[in-house]
């Protein structure tokens, strides 16, 4: 007695596993995108410049000139409580800076439509004040204080400003 054999059934690839291979490789897809785009939502937005190319070429300079500034040990303090914004620029051995003015630009991180810039009066003791309206949100604001027509100090940061300030 011979022990019956059984064939083995050839691989028949078939719609179903065809609608698999579909879903499998454009869920990939869709997946990367969809991830791509939350990361290009919620990470740092860049900034707006005309050339992108000449910016990148002057990036290493305008850090190192950065890096010199803060060597100096001037500090600056920004406030902006409602629509006054105080600005107080001290030295940790020689007390305020003495300046004639600071020029703010405030810049949207992306878009150039709210972009505006402020000089901030000289109040005394290395203060400087100015009001202007500024809507919430987040923006980078580059700061010149100018004595007798040079810059004393310079520096820009990346701020967000809630419904009552900053």
């Amino acid at each position: 007695m011979s022990q019956p054999t059984t064939a083995k059934k050839p691989f028949v690839f078939t719609g179903r596993h065809m609608l698999a291979v579909m879903l499998a490789f454009f869920g990939t897809i869709i997946g990367v995108n969809l991830l791509m785009a939350y990361y290009a939502t919620s990470t740092w937005s860049g900034l707006v410049v005309p050339n992108t190319y000449v910016a990148s070429q002057e990036f290493n300079g305008k850090a190192a000139a950065a890096r010199a500034w803060m060597a100096t040990g001037i500090k600056g303090d920004m406030v902006i409580h409602g629509s006054t914004v105080t600005y107080a620029l001290t030295h940790p051995q020689d007390g305020p800076i003495l300046a004639d003015k600071v020029d703010v630009e405030f810049r949207r991180p992306v878009g150039e439509h709210q972009d505006f810039s402020l000089s901030l009066n000289h109040v005394g003791d290395g203060l400087f004040k100015a009001d202007h309206a500024i809507k919430p949100g987040e923006w980078i604001v580059d700061l010149t204080t100018i004595e007798a027509g040079r810059i004393v100090f310079h520096e820009a940061r990346r701020i967000h400003i809630g419904a009552g300030g900053i």
